[in-house]
C-alpha cells in the first residue's frame, strides 16, 4: 500500500522518539555516537537514514533497523515517483 506523502524519517525520529523523552539533539547525537551536525541533518530532512544509522537508532530506541530503512524507502520512493512524472521507458521482456 502506497502512502500519500510520507513524512521524512527525521520528522518521525524527532516527534516520536526525541520529544517524548525530552532529549536534546546534542544528547541524542552523543548517545547514538554521531555528530550533532549529522543528526541535525536527518532531523531537518536534509539527510536520510543510512543502514548504519538505522542500526544505531534501533539499538537506542528498541526498534528494528528494518523499520527505519522502510520509512526511508517509502519516503524516497514517493518523492522519486512524484519527481519523475510520466517517465517514458521501453518495456523489456523475455521472448
Amino acid at each position: 500500500m502506497n502512502m500519500h506523502n510520507p513524512p521524512h524519517p527525521g520528522e518521525i525520529l524527532r516527534e516520536l522518539c526525541l520529544e517524548p523523552l525530552d532529549v536534546t539533539v546534542t544528547a541524542a547525537a552523543e548517545a547514538l555516537g554521531v555528530s550533532r551536525k549529522t543528526l541535525s541533518a536527518i532531523l531537518n530532512g536534509r539527510a536520510g537514514i543510512s543502514p548504519e544509522m538505522a542500526i544505531r537508532l534501533a539499538k537506542a530506541f528498541d526498534t528494528t533497523p528494518e523499520s527505519w530503512m522502510n520509512q526511508q524507502m517509502q519516503y524516497d520512493l514517493w518523492h522519486a515517483k512524484n519527481s519523475l512524472g510520466d517517465v517514458r521507458v521501453k518495456r523489456l521482456a523475455v521472448a
